[in-house]
């Protein structure tokens, strides 16, 4: 199995602990690397908002850190976003990427849709253990300032999306999208979209699968991991 280090970066309103499970299930077999970005878990923010480039930063500061030159990168939601950023301004610091649950067409309308899930008083209300558990996952900053600065982060990206057509096309690196049939938020067919502009793309739909990353099959997406990072 390739050695090369593999970075995992996580969701939106995740942390690195995300991963434990899928570490677990392949730990022995790559260089796992990972990082909570700034504001989420025990880690304060650093600017006054959250933006996809400040946690860029956080990536970059990571690899500076432990004298990481080049890294392959599986991010998940959020964080597959970040990789193909990263990917796009610094493309000698990323090897390979292999997103799951990305979205990647970002508009207006795709983020008055993804924001009407985020209210934090609805969520303490309707879902309350859910709101325990992000309460208890981001102690650093509070989850509900978590959520209001994920949301505003989203109606930026919304309006200034950080990845273009031009941008995708010109990508040099090996990249998979992956995406859960089931996933409506990614969605299959906004995947479908970007994956002709990638020049060296793979796309790999997982069956059965919804966006959480709790729900995907922790045993296929290592399979899928292993497939894709060995060579």
């Amino acid at each position: 199995m390739d050695n090369f280090p593999l970075l995992l970066l996580h969701g939106a309103l995740g942390t690195h602990e995300q991963f434990d499970k899928l570490t677990q299930a392949c730990i022995n077999e790559f260089d796992f690397h990972r990082l909570t970005f700034e504001g989420h878990g025990d880690q304060a923010p650093v600017h006054a908002q959250f933006r996809i480039e400040h946690f860029v930063a956080n990536v970059i500061a990571y690899l500076d850190d432990h004298a990481l030159s080049q890294v392959d990168i599986f991010g998940y939601s959020m964080g597959g976003y970040v990789a193909l950023t990263l990917a796009a301004t610094h493309p000698d610091r990323v090897r390979r990427v292999f997103t799951l649950g990305t979205e990647l067409v970002w508009t207006p309308a795709r983020t008055d849709r993804d924001v009407k899930m985020l209210d934090a008083d609805k969520i303490a209300a309707k879902v309350p253990a859910f709101a325990q558990t992000l309460e208890l996952r981001h102690p650093a900053y509070g989850w509900r300032n978590v959520l209001g600065a994920t949301v505003e982060m989203l109606y930026d990206l919304g309006t200034t999306p950080r990845l273009t057509e031009m941008q995708f096309r010109a990508l040099p690196h090996r990249v998979r999208l992956g995406v859960g049939d089931q996933d409506v938020t990614a969605g299959v067919e906004d995947t479908l979209e970007v994956f002709p502009w990638l020049k060296n793309g793979e796309l790999q739909v997982f069956p059965a699968t919804p966006h959480p990353f709790e729900r995907v099959d922790v045993e296929m997406l290592a399979g899928a991991i292993r497939q894709f990072f060995s060579g």
